[in-house]
């Protein structure tokens, strides 16, 4: 009986032993298999990730691109305006002495105009003069 026994305790023994073998096999494939979900979501949450930051450092830089462009517009704009005052300015002081310019030439005909008329008539003064004496 206490064969009998020993035997079944080794028969247990060994059956634990085989179970426990079972069991730690299962585990150790069930640890394998959560480890590789686990890598794979980390990959996954990685790569996401990775898109993300690129997503917002491209729409950073589209950003800062935009604010450039507006930037050099409205510097542009500011240098258009600027021209166009100068250009006005210009145009202006050019009217100014253009017109100036064109009164003394007008004052100078008229001094001309005025003396060939003064000398016309004395001329004809003196030749009216002239003809009386000469009656």
């Amino acid at each position: 009986h206490e064969r009998e026994h020993d035997r079944e305790i080794s028969e247990l023994a060994a059956r634990h032993s085989e179970e426990m073998e079972r069991l730690r096999a299962e585990l150790r494939e069930e640890q394998r298999h959560l480890l590789d979900e686990l890598q794979q979501q980390m990959a996954a949450t990685h790569r996401a990730e990775q898109e993300q930051a690129q997503l917002q450092s491209q729409t950073l830089h589209s950003l800062e691109l935009e604010a450039l462009r507006l930037t050099l517009n409205n510097m542009h704009t500011s240098q258009l305006e600027l021209t166009q005052s100068n250009l006005r300015k210009e145009k202006e002081t050019a009217l100014v002495e253009l017109r100036e310019m064109l009164n003394d030439k007008r004052a100078q005909e008229v001094a001309i105009l005025q003396s060939r008329h003064q000398l016309e008539w004395e001329r004809i003064k003196e030749q009216c003069l002239k003809e009386k004496e000469d009656l």
